[in-house]
């Protein structure tokens, strides 16, 4: 009985560590989104849906399994109401030894003058290829004004894949 016991925990001990989520931080400096195209929905003034790709670089690198990211590319849809823009997108990150991870996002920005002063949200990976198949995680990210563009930083945790 005693060796059931002695077993069971090790088995449990292992899927702990299995399962163990590593904490993951990283700043990324995106250009203006390029292209942008922008429709007015008509119902309301300054009320209109946008489609828009945004590229970066990481100025301080996300470090998963060993590797570090070098840049990126998110695509986003925007839907703008007054001062307000609520975003969800899709971006694809590339490490310096050719792995990509793929994150999903969400979130909000203050805007002035059709420019975000600044835009925080959540996001989570959902996958990745090399090393980092079956990736996953989630975090928040918060960013502000930086240059012509945008600098994020981003926090969360990642599991990889078994």
């Amino acid at each position: 009985m005693r060796q059931i016991l002695i077993a069971a925990v090790a088995v449990w001990l292992c899927a702990a560590t299995a399962n163990a989520q590593t904490k993951v931080s990283g700043t990324a400096q995106f250009a203006k989104p390029d292209p942008v195209h922008m429709l007015a929905v008509g119902d309301r003034p300054g009320h209109s849906l946008a489609v828009e790709q945004l590229k970066c670089t990481w100025t301080k690198p996300m470090e998963i399994a060993g590797e570090k990211s070098k840049d990126g590319i998110s695509t986003e849809t925007v839907d703008i109401s007054g001062n307000t823009g609520h975003a969800r997108g899709f971006h694809v990150s590339t490490m310096e030894n050719g792995d990509k991870f793929f994150v999903w996002y969400q979130g909000t920005s203050t805007l002035k003058e059709g420019s975000a002063t600044g835009l925080k949200g959540s996001w989570g990976f959902s996958g990745g290829t090399g090393k980092l198949k079956g990736l996953k995680g989630k975090g928040t990210y918060q960013c502000s004004p930086s240059g012509d563009g945008l600098a994020c930083d981003i926090e969360g945790e990642y599991q990889l894949g078994m």
